[in-house]
């Protein structure tokens, strides 16, 4: 059996006695084993990479809502009147969306200053309703004195605590408010004569109350930045001290507002210089980051930050709008070994058209509108030992222009976005691991095939030389 076994034998040895080693055989041997050993490394090279392939197909997503994360800064409007709204052509306009939205107010350099909450609603405030109309008030006299442009600045210097109402006669707000601000005047001069009476100076409010029309005096305003109608903010010194007064509109409140004021600034007298100017320094500074994610249907549509508020009119002429786009992107994030996986895709990596943008309006009444063309895109990912998945994500293409309104329309920020009906395959193609193997083998039997057939011409051809 064994000899009949020996007949099949495919690779038959030669006695050495028989074989002759040459310098040429020697030479073609070593340049034989490094000639496969660069394409092993070649070979190995490629079964270890991967290549990227995509394709185009109708989008066959069946989820019916778009995820839109978004943090943007606003970098001339408060965040009690940054209000983001959702339209589409669905029908949708949910007014001042404010599930998942959050708002930080800013300082001068862009900081987070004061944790605003949830984008949550405009809280209702108290207004004084038992007041007699403004001609019966004025009978025994105007007591809330109106201040105009040219003497604004020399009534500051000349009173050291003043009280403003910055307003416009349109405004419902302001005209509301209106008996209560001629009544807060005649309340605080009541008590002054009542405590000048009774000799108890202590408990006066020396503090001027007036009032401002920015439809007269608009330079005057705009040099104070009014953003709304009516804006109440307190001087001192001829500077503003403290924020905008934002609490109920009634006497009670305001009196007591000012006796609180009037109060600290006696307090004050006793504490060191440095917390005096820390005090003295804190001011609003219109600038608000708002941040978070709205989920959308997945029709054309558009988000948009608009100033406006329930408690004031919009001064329109004053609303600013420009802004920094930090973030914009659409899809629900990805987990971090989902996204570790996703990240070999060069489509995946691409960056976000609109983040770290400036659009800054440089003229009234204009605002800057984003167009953006989202392409859902579908990921194929997996690993040698687990089984392929897809991931779904959203490339976009943006564009952006400067929008114009009319004289009395409030601007707004503007992110129109549009899906795409195709959708954009991307896989990951790599080499069998046969296929590697079969590769191998066909450079180590090739190389030696060639090699050899060179070897033996070589070899005949010396030893004819040699006979002749």
């Amino acid at each position: 059996m064994g000899q009949g076994l020996k007949m099949v034998d495919f690779f038959r040895k030669i006695p050495a006695d028989l074989t002759e080693a040459t310098v040429v055989g020697a030479t073609l041997s070593v340049a034989a084993g490094v000639f496969m050993a660069i394409l092993f490394f070649v070979e190995l090279w490629a079964f270890l990479s991967t290549t990227i392939e995509t394709g185009v197909m109708l989008d066959t997503n069946a989820e019916t809502l778009l995820r839109i994360n978004f943090n943007i800064t606003m970098m001339e409007l408060q965040c009690d009147f940054a209000t983001v709204d959702v339209v589409d052509v669905l029908g949708t306009n949910s007014m001042n969306v404010t599930k998942n939205v959050e708002k930080w107010q800013l300082d001068e350099t862009g900081k987070r200053m004061i944790f605003q909450g949830r984008n949550r609603e405009q809280r209702d405030i108290a207004h004084d309703e038992h007041h007699p109309d403004l001609e019966e008030l004025h009978k025994n006299g105007v007591h809330a004195v109106s201040i105009a442009e040219q003497g604004f600045d020399a009534y500051l210097a000349e009173n050291p605590y003043v009280f403003v109402n910055f307003f416009a006669p349109w405004c419902i707000w302001c005209q509301r408010l209106e008996p209560t601000w001629e009544a807060l005047a005649e309340e605080v001069e009541r008590i002054n004569d009542k405590a000048g009476n009774e000799g108890t100076t202590g408990s006066t409010i020396d503090v001027d109350i007036v009032k401002v029309d920015c439809v007269a005096n608009r330079n005057l305003c705009n040099a104070q930045k009014i953003q709304a109608f009516p804006t109440l903010r307190f001087f001192k010194d001829a500077k503003q001290y403290g924020i905008d007064y934002k609490q109920d509109r009634t006497v009670a409140a305001f009196v007591e507002f000012l006796k609180q004021k009037v109060e600290l600034e006696k307090t004050m007298e006793t504490w060191h210089p440095r917390r005096k100017q820390r005090m003295l320094d804190v001011k609003e500074h219109p600038g608000c980051m708002v941040s978070g994610h709205v989920l959308v249907n997945r029709v054309p549509g558009n988000f948009h930050i608009e100033a406006r508020s329930k408690l004031h009119n919009l001064n329109a002429a004053m609303t600013n709008l420009s802004h920094v786009v930090n973030h914009l992107s659409f899809g629900t994030p990805l987990a971090r070994d989902v996204a570790r996986k996703v990240a070999k895709f060069p489509q995946f990596q691409k960056d976000h058209p609109l983040d770290d943008r400036i659009f800054v309006n440089h003229d009234y009444h204009q605002a800057h509108h984003h167009y953006s063309k989202v392409v859902s895109t579908h990921f194929e990912v997996g690993g040698m030992m687990t089984k392929t998945r897809e991931v779904v994500g959203y490339q976009m293409l943006a564009q952006s222009q400067v929008m114009h309104y009319d004289e009395l329309d409030v601007p707004e920020a503007k992110f129109s976005y549009d899906l795409s009906p195709m959708a954009v395959i991307v896989t990951s193609k790599g080499r069998r691991w046969y296929d590697f193997v079969t590769s191998v083998c066909a450079i180590i039997g090739g190389t030696f095939t060639v090699v050899g057939i060179i070897d033996a011409l070589l070899h005949k051809i010396l030893k004819s030389g040699k006979q002749l």
